[in-house]
């Protein structure tokens, strides 16, 4: 109980308690933030990786499709081969914007 005051002592008890309430709560609310941005860390790589995964399979598809063209183009195999090559690495810079070396 409080010191005597010339405030009602239920009311300074009430006061107390709630104070004494938000001090205990702070460590599980606290605990509760940093398990909710965990988890929206987490789910975030999970959604980056499962695009990063689609994103490689349409640009293998597209590598695979311009080098069976090629090969089907009626060219020589030698120059075939070596075209499609420039082709498929030209496929997978290009969603980077990096140049082809």
């Amino acid at each position: 109980m409080a010191d005597p005051t010339a405030v009602n002592s239920q009311i300074t008890d009430a006061v107390t308690q709630a104070n004494v309430k938000v001090l205990a709560e702070a460590p599980a609310i606290a605990m509760g933030n940093l398990y909710l941005a965990t988890s929206q860390a987490l789910s975030n790589a999970a959604h980056n990786a499962t695009t990063a995964q689609q994103n490689n399979g349409v640009t293998s598809q597209a590598a695979s499709t311009l080098g069976v063209n090629h090969l089907y183009s009626g060219m020589s195999t030698a120059l075939t081969l070596g075209s499609a090559w420039w082709s498929i690495q030209a496929a997978i810079m290009m969603p980077t914007g990096n140049p082809v070396k």
